[in-house]
Parts: C-alpha cells; structure tokens; sequence
C-alpha cells in the first residue's frame, strides 16, 4: 500500500469511527466530523445537486442527522469495501461500500449494504470530502422498514 492510499484508507477509518462514535454515544464530536469535509462541498443523489458550506447550517445539519440515524434505529456503519482511482497528484474519486446495521421499533435486527462515491482532495497531507454522490436513501430506508 502507497502513502496515498493509506492515508485514504486512515481517513475513511476516521470517517468511519466518528459516525459511529456519533450514533452510539450521547453527544456527537460535530467538530471532528466537519474537520472532515473541505470549506465548501457539493453533495449529489437522485433528488438533485445541492452546494454546502462547512458552517454552522452544516455543523446543525449533521447533530439533525445523527440524531435522526439513532432515532430510526441505526445502530453502525462498517466499510465492506473501498475502490480509489486517482484523478490526479492530489485528489481522489473514492467509491465507498458501507454496511449499515440496524434495530427496527420491533427489535427485529438487519443491515443494508449501499456504496457512496466520495472526491476527496488530498493536497497539505490532510484529506477532506468536497464532493459526494448517493443513492435514493430515503427509498431504501422505507424499504427496510426504518421509515
């Protein structure tokens, strides 16, 4: 493994741990999940196309989210698999499968696999998110009965 990629592989282990520490814990760490994401983003899904700032809308966006993930019943999010194709010296297209575990109302347990493709620059040795894609997760959410 390159120094590239395993500064790749360390920052979606940190992405990672800092969602789940957010879900499982009372109080989530907003400021380390920010520290994730460049000054300003674009984030992608079937809805549309949507242009972020990392600000306090985002800061209160992302204590809403967690929230939301724990009250449905999400209880962690793994890494199955990471694809990276290098755009260029630094900045990365990176296509992330994730596992997601969950407890329904009715304490019946499940997972759902889903992949999201993160841009990730790579410049002053620091990786941050500046753009992302999803799929329709409120559909697949309704599917396995957590909405």
């Amino acid at each position: 493994m390159d120094n590239k990629e395993q500064q790749i592989d360390n920052f979606f282990n940190h992405y990672s741990d800092v969602f789940n520490k957010a879900i499982k814990g009372n109080i989530p760490d907003i400021e380390r999940t920010a520290e994730l994401f460049s000054a300003c983003f674009i984030a992608a899904n079937p809805s549309g196309v949507n242009c972020g700032q990392n600000n306090e809308t985002f800061r209160d966006a992302m204590q809403k989210g967690y929230a939301f993930y724990k009250n449905i019943g999400i209880t962690s999010m793994e890494i199955v698999s990471k694809e990276i194709t290098y755009l260029d010296k630094f900045h990365a297209m990176v296509k992330v499968r994730w596992k997601s575990s969950f407890t329904r109302k009715d304490n019946s347990t499940g997972a759902i696999e889903f992949e999201n493709i993160y841009f990730i620059q790579t410049s002053e040795n620091e990786p941050k998110v500046f753009a992302y894609i999803t799929g329709d997760e409120q559909a697949t959410l309704k599917e396995n009965g957590l909405i």
